[in-house]
C-alpha cells in the first residue's frame, strides 16, 4: 500500500510503502505484514528514512532472506528494512580479499569465491541468507563459520553514523556477534587461494551431508534452537519422542528433529505453539532449557 501525505516516510514513496506483507520474503512463506517496509537504494536513502524512525520512535527490523525468521500472524509494528536493491548486492575482489554488499546471498557470493578460486566460505554451503544477516547471527556450522574469515565490518547506527569494525573489536560466537548496530552495510572477507575443483569438490561433501540430514525441500526456517553446550538440541527433542508431533499444520520434522517444517495452511500461531511444547517436554525429560536460533517478530 502506498503511503499518504501525513505519514512519518512522506517524500520517501519511491522506496517506502506501508503495510506490506512479509509472508512474501520469508522461508517459512506465512505471517502478517510490516507497518512500513523500506527498500533504501543507497546510504543516503537509508540514513534518511532511519532518522525519520527515530524521530518517530519507530521501531526497526532489518529483513535479508527471511530463512530464519518468524513473523508473527498479526505483522510487526514497525520498519522493516530490507537491502534488496542492488547497490546492497555488489561483490569485488582484491586479490584474496573479498568485498561483499548486505544484501548479497550467501549462495551466490559462494559460487562466484569458487570460480575465483578463493576458498574459505565452503561451510556456507547450504545456508541461506544474506551477507548481512550471516555476519550478524555468525551463520555456519559443523563444519565452520562466517566469523572465522571476516576481517571488517561496516555498519550504521539509527542516527546515520557509519564506521567500520575491525577484526581485533571483533567477537564472533555461537551464532551471535558483539555488533549492536542495527544496519549492517557490508563485510571484507579473507580468503585463500586454492585449485576451484578441491573447493567444489569440498562444498559438494558439506553440501551432500546438509541433503541426507535435513528437510531442504520443505518449508521451514532452518534450526529452530539453538545447541545447548555441549549438546545437540535435535537429539534432546528426538529423544524427548517430538519427532513428527504436529500442531495445527506445523510439525515437527521427521528427518532432523529441530526443524519446524509448515505445511499448507500453516500459521505463526501453529509453529509458536509448537516451539512451547518442544521447550516443556525437552525441560521435562532432559532438564535442559532450550534458547530459539529463529529470529521471532516483534521482538
Amino acid at each position: 500500500m502506498q503511503l499518504v501525505s501525513n505519514q512519518p516516510f512522506a517524500g520517501l514513496e519511491e522506496f517506502v510503502v506501508e503495510n506490506e506483507p512479509l509472508a512474501r520474503f520469508t522461508w517459512y512463506k506465512i505471517g502478517g505484514p510490516a507497518r512500513y517496509l523500506i527498500r533504501p537504494r543507497s546510504v543516503e536513502e537509508l540514513q534518511e528514512a532511519a532518522r525519520r524512525c527515530v524521530e518517530a520512535n519507530i521501531p526497526i527490523y532489518v529483513l535479508g532472506l527471511g530463512a530464519n525468521l518468524l513473523v508473527a500472524d498479526r505483522g510487526v509494528d514497525g520498519a522493516v528494512f530490507r537491502f534488496s536493491e542492488e547497490y546492497w548486492r555488489q561483490i569485488a575482489f582484491n586479490g584474496t580479499t573479498l568485498t561483499a554488499g548486505s544484501g548479497v546471498d550467501m549462495q551466490k557470493l559462494l559460487v562466484r569465491t569458487i570460480r575465483e578460486g578463493l576458498s574459505g566460505i565452503e561451510s556456507l554451503a547450504g545456508i541461506p541468507g544474506t551477507v548481512g544477516g550471516g555476519v550478524r547471527m555468525n551463520c555456519g556450522g559443523k563444519f565452520g563459520d562466517i566469523g572465522s574469515v571476516v576481517s571488517t565490518v561496516t555498519v550504521m547506527d539509527p542516527h546515520g553514523q557509519v564506521f567500520t569494525r575491525t577484526k581485533e573489536d571483533l567477537v564472533f560466537d555461537y551464532r551471535k556477534t558483539n555488533i549492536v548496530a542495527p544496519f549492517i552495510l557490508g563485510a571484507t572477507i579473507e580468503l585463500e587461494e586454492e585449485d576451484p575443483h578441491q573447493i567444489m569438490a569440498r562444498t559438494k561433501e558439506i553440501w551432500m551431508y546438509k541433503r541426507n540430514t535435513q528437510p531442504l525441500n520443505t518449508k521451514n526456517c532452518g534450526c529452530i534452537f539453538k545447541n545447548p553446550r555441549g549438546l545437540s538440541a535435535g537429539a534432546l527433542i528426538d529423544q524427548s519422542g517430538l519427532k513428527a508431533l504436529r500442531v495445527g499444520q506445523a510439525e515437527v520434522s521427521s528427518k532432523h528433529a529441530n526443524f519446524i517444517v509448515a505445511h499448507p495452511g500453516c500459521t505463526s500461531e501453529d509453529v509458536l505453539k509448537l516451539v512451547h511444547i518442544i521447550k516443556e517436554r525437552v525441560f521435562e525429560k532432559s532438564q535442559v532449557v532450550l534458547e530459539s536460533e529463529v529470529k521471532i517478530w516483534p521482538i
